[in-house]
């Protein structure tokens, strides 16, 4: 793995720092506290005869000598002490963004409207079930990924990358989009037409429609300005499980395999171009805006 990689794996870098920082703090409570103990002993008996001998010639010795004597040879050197310090909360940071929530920050404009530049998320780490660490590898199977859930993902021509990206198709599905609209198994997906979406960035209007994927519709956005057709898609694995028209394309997804598109649909990398996103590439679910700092009421829940 190169030094680039390792820097942009904070997963990876909790984990060599609570090792790290574990390793010392255990090393000191169970061997160098000992010795200190043992040198602090040591040092006071000495002391302590030799406070005997003066005080039996007749001079007086201060007892907080002594105290001074005894914190000096028990105190933790620096670097020991900022290691027991920080230890137990890089474990609980670790553990916290391993097994249960992680943040994320949302940094193109792929899910809007759901998901604006600038959202701070909350990822569940353990919705579709308990993944070791670094590696990702599933342990405990709690639930699958449906259609309309908000899924992280290791973007599959660069794991090293997190998209996130809306469920669209699961395991045995034929996805059809034409003319920028979707059928699911033969099921052709509802789209509620809603009051044109301004983009205050670029100040400009897409066309906005409730679509009904799930059993929660959610918002999706249409530039009339671009084609209906895929253009240029990658040689991605089990390509040749997709066919690409000028309407729009025709998809099955294969077994432990999910079909990613954002909901931005005209500004969107997604499953239509590189491919199907394998499931030992799953982070997590993505259910919850904690902060944007442009737009406070942008925290809360969202479908």
């Amino acid at each position: 793995m190169s030094l680039q990689a390792i820097l942009g794996n904070f997963a990876l870098i909790l984990f060599i720092l609570t090792v790290g920082t574990g390793i010392i703090w255990f090393l000191d409570v169970f061997h160098l506290a000992r010795q200190r103990r043992v040198r602090a002993d040591a040092a006071l008996a000495e002391f302590d005869a030799r406070r005997a001998r003066l005080q039996a010639e007749g001079l007086k010795v201060e007892e907080g000598d002594r105290s001074k004597l005894e914190a000096d040879i028990l105190r933790q050197p620096t670097w020991i002490e900022y290691s027991g310090s920080f230890f137990p909360v890089i474990a609980l940071v670790f553990f916290l963004r391993s097994f249960l929530y992680e943040p994320f920050k949302i940094p193109s404009s792929s899910m809007v409207p759901t998901l604006v530049i600038g959202d701070l998320i909350l990822v569940n780490k353990f919705t579709y079930g308990v993944r070791l660490p670094i590696i990702n590898k599933k342990v405990i199977d709690i639930n699958d990924p449906q259609r309309g859930d908000v899924m992280v993902f290791k973007y599959p021509k660069d794991p090293s990358l997190d998209y996130i990206k809306r469920v669209v198709g699961v395991p045995g599905d034929k996805i059809v989009y034409k003319n920028k609209r979707l059928t699911v198994n033969g099921k052709e997906i509802s789209y509620e037409p809603l009051p044109d979406y301004l983009d205050e960035e670029h100040l400009s209007y897409s066309k906005q429609y409730m679509e009904g994927l799930s059993a929660t519709p959610h918002r999706i956005l249409n530039d009339d300005r671009a084609p209906a057709y895929v253009q240029n898609p990658d040689p991605f694995p089990k390509r040749e499980l997709c066919s690409y028209n000028l309407e729009g394309f025709t998809c099955t997804v294969p077994s432990g395999h999910y079909f990613m598109m954002g909901d931005n649909r005209d500004n969107s990398l997604d499953s239509r171009y590189w491919g199907f996103v394998p499931d030992e590439n799953i982070v997590g679910k993505a259910f919850f805006v904690w902060m944007n700092l442009g737009n406070l009421k942008r925290i809360g829940s969202f479908q």
